[in-house]
Formats: structure tokens, C-alpha cells, sequence
């Protein structure tokens, strides 16, 4: 069996959250053996902490929330996807606002963070993954996400989106850190110039830009591309954050059109099966 880990030192990163449009500044610290991954609160009083289990969340409107206590955070996803495929088991992740810098609306800065840290061993070993022994699946009229039996870990998604630069979009990965940094990692978060007035209205994306999404008007791309399928690879980043509140895991997702609120109630009955 393998060693937990944590990262090795402390790193910071400074930028503004993408729904909150705040200044915030992150810290990932080492920490203990079966801490899990944890976010500190800094600029609340006695620093409150939430741990990113599936458990704690309590929204997913265009974002994945997690609250306990007085400790709330949110889109926590692309931070979380980073921590996972990279192999983070235990983390202390000191945020000084509600949510993490948005960065370039990837996971990409979040993997390099993670690589300036390093990542080192400690004594205790890692519980065994979760191994999926038969189907479980969540379903909405029209979009599902379920996990199958698998050896390894793999995620098939397809997307589909009306907008005629999108249409449908699939992808297929074995989830391995190589994988998640060469092909994963660089995509970002798809934004609509006819859906920012309604999210402002609503307190989202305040803090979003061409500089930190892709976004597109009714008939063009305003953003070169990093991937012709950016928007697919983006949503499967998204499944791996989201899964991550449920542990390691042993199974092969297949989802169309998921979105957080299917993730994360996946991620749910996921431990409930573990139990």
C-alpha cells in the first residue's frame, strides 16, 4: 500500500474569486495523516474550517459550495481537481476570503502551485481506494452521471450545448497525474456574454474576464482556444474536483450533460455505498 501525502512547504497564491470578484490570497500547508483536505477561513474570527468531504456541501449553482459551522467556501472544484490528480491526500488550505482565486479559469496554476510546493510522504498509509462493485448513477430527465466497475479510474463525458461552436463534445481519460496535467489541467471554465448580465444580477461572476474564462458571444469564440474540445475537458476537471469529496476511488465514470449538482450528489451516494 502507498504512504499518505502532503505537500512539502507552504505556497501562496494571490487573485480575485471568480463569482465574488474578492482579493483573496490561498496558503496550502502540509498537514497530519488523515486530515483530508481542509480550508481555513483567515479572515474570519478563529479562522473556521470546512473539510472538503461530500458531506458538507450545500450548494452547486454554477459552482461547488461547501459549509460547516461559520466556515463557508466556494468553487472549491478546479483547487480540489489540482490536489487530487496530483496525488494530495492531506492539505491545509488557508483562504482569506470566501472563494479561491479564479486564476485563468483552469486548474492549471493550482497543478503548478502544487509542483512548487512538491509533494513528500508521510509515515501512515493510504486507506485503500474505494472500488465500485456495481453501478451507481444519478439521473435527471435529461442528464446523468454514473460510476461503473472499473480498475483504475476513468471519466467518458459528453456535452452537449446548443450554442453552433459547441454542439456535442466528448471526452475519454484515464485519470493518471500525466493525463490530468497534459490534457486536463489547461482547460478552462466557458463563460456566455448573454448570461453575465443575469449571473451579476444574482451576485456571480464578478469577477470574471477574458483573462480567466472562455467566453463566447451569440455567434464567435472571444478567447483562443487551448483545446478545440476545451468545454468537455473543462467539464470532466470539473467531475474530478467534485468526486474528489467522496475519496479515492476505484471506478469508471461515464456522465452526459452533468453538471455540480449531479457530481456532487454522485460523490454522495458514493460514500454512502463505501459505508
Amino acid at each position: 500500500m502507498d504512504c499518505q501525502t502532503t505537500v512539502a512547504s507552504r505556497v501562496t497564491y494571490t487573485g480575485i474569486g471568480l463569482h465574488s470578484g474578492q482579493d483573496v490570497t490561498i496558503a496550502l500547508n502540509p498537514a497530519p495523516a488523515g486530515s483530508g483536505i481542509i480550508f481555513a477561513r483567515t479572515d474570519l474570527p478563529g479562522c473556521p474550517k470546512v473539510s472538503a468531504k461530500a458531506a458538507n456541501v450545500t450548494n452547486t449553482m454554477r459552482a461547488t459550495t461547501l459549509e460547516q459551522g461559520e466556515a463557508k467556501v466556494f468553487t472549491v472544484e478546479h483547487l480540489l481537481a489540482a490536489l487530487f490528480a496530483m496525488g494530495v491526500d492531506n492539505c491545509l488550505v488557508e483562504i482569506s476570503s470566501v472563494e479561491p482565486p479564479v486564476a485563468d479559469g483552469s486548474s492549471l496554476p493550482f497543478l503548478k502551485l502544487i509542483e512548487s510546493a512538491g509533494v513528500t510522504n508521510l509515515s501512515e498509509l493510504r486507506p485503500s481506494p474505494f472500488v465500485v462493485k456495481k453501478a451507481i448513477a444519478v439521473r435527471y430527465p435529461d442528464k446523468f452521471i454514473t460510476i461503473l466497475p472499473y480498475d483504475g479510474f476513468r471519466i467518458t463525458f459528453t456535452s452537449t450545448n446548443p450554442h453552433p461552436l459547441l454542439g456535442v463534445q466528448f471526452g475519454d481519460y484515464e485519470i493518471t497525474p500525466e493525463t490530468f496535467a497534459r490534457e486536463l489541467a489547461p482547460a478552462r471554465t466557458i463563460g456566455f456574454m448573454h448570461e453575465v448580465e443575469a449571473l451579476q444580477s444574482q451576485g456571480l461572476a464578478l469577477g470574471g474576464s477574458l483573462e480567466n474564462a472562455v467566453v463566447y458571444d451569440d455567434e464567435k469564440c472571444l478567447t483562443p482556444l487551448r483545446f478545440p474540445d476545451e468545454l468537455v475537458r473543462h467539464k470532466i476537471l470539473d467531475v474530478i474536483g467534485d468526486l474528489a469529496l467522496a475519496g479515492r476511488i476505484a471506478g469508471h465514470v461515464i456522465a452526459v450533460k452533468s453538471s455540480h449538482a449531479l457530481n456532487t450528489a454522485l460523490a454522495k451516494e458514493i460514500v454512502h455505498a463505501s459505508m
